[in-house]
C-alpha cells in the first residue's frame, strides 16, 4: 500500500560537538576536539540530508495499533500515541559518505573511525531534529501538537516493523536506503519513525 509521500532535502544542521563527544564516550579534551574538528572538515562535503515522509491515520485498542498500513502490538508504542488518530511516518539519512569513511578508517585509524561513527549518528538525529521541528510547527497552526518520534525496534516494538515502514514509503527509491534482512538500513546512519499528532483540546 503507497499513499503520498514527500520528500525534502535540508541544509546542514547545526553540529553540536558535546553530542559527538556523548556518542564515543570520550572527554573534552583539547587531542579529542582536534580530532572531531578534523573529522567534520573532512566529511562535510560528503553529507547529505534527506527526508521521505508520508501520514496515516491510526486507531489504537489497548496495545495493538492500527498503522493504516499495517497492524502492531506494542504496549509502549501504544502509550505513546494515546489520544491520537494519526501519525507522521518518516524515513530520514545522512547518506552513504559516512559510511564510506568509517570503512575507510577502520583499520588504518580507529580513533578517526570511532568519531566518524559518532558525527554520523549526531547528524541524522539533528536531521530528525530539524524535521520534527518543522512538523511541530505546521501542526500547531492547525491545532495539533505531536508526540516524541517512535522508532522500531525501541521499547516492545519490533525491528521488523521496518520492512511494514519501507513498504509504505519506499526510502529506497526516494532516499537509497535499503534493507537487510535483520531489517537493518544502509546508509548506517538512517532513522525510520512514526510520530503521533494530537489534536489539543482547547483548539
Amino acid at each position: 500500500m503507497e499513499r503520498m509521500v514527500y520528500i525534502k532535502s535540508y541544509n546542514s544542521p547545526k553540529i553540536d560537538k558535546n553530542e559527538i563527544l556523548r556518542y564515543c564516550k570520550s572527554e573534552a579534551d583539547s587531542a579529542t576536539l582536534s580530532l572531531i574538528d578534523s573529522c567534520i572538515g573532512e566529511a562535510e562535503d560528503k553529507l547529505s540530508y534527506g527526508v521521505c515522509y508520508a501520514f496515516s491515520q491510526i486507531k489504537v485498542e489497548g496495545d495493538v495499533v492500527d498503522l493504516g498500513f499495517c497492524s502492531v502490538s506494542s504496549h509502549s508504542l501504544a502509550r505513546c500515541l494515546e489520544g491520537c488518530s494519526e501519525i507522521i511516518v518518516f524515513a530520514a539519512t545522512v547518506g552513504t559518505g559516512i559510511d564510506r569513511l568509517i570503512h575507510r578508517y577502520s583499520s588504518t585509524s580507529p580513533s578517526r573511525a570511532v568519531i566518524f561513527q559518532a558525527l554520523g549518528s549526531e547528524r541524522v538525529e539533528a536531521l530528525c531534529d530539524a524535521f520534527c521541528d518543522e512538523m511541530k510547527t505546521a501542526f500547531a497552526e492547525e491545532g495539533s501538537s505531536l508526540r516524541p518520534r517512535f522508532s522500531p525496534g525501541y521499547g516492545d516494538l519490533s525491528i521488523e516493523v521496518q520492512r511494514d515502514i519501507f513498504a509504505f514509503l519506499n526510502p529506497t527509491a526516494r532516499l537509497g536506503i535499503t534493507l537487510n534482512e535483520n531489517c537493518f538500513m544502509l546508509p548506517q546512519k538512517s532513522v525510520t519513525a512514526i510520530i503521533g499528532v494530537k489534536k489539543n483540546e482547547n483548539s
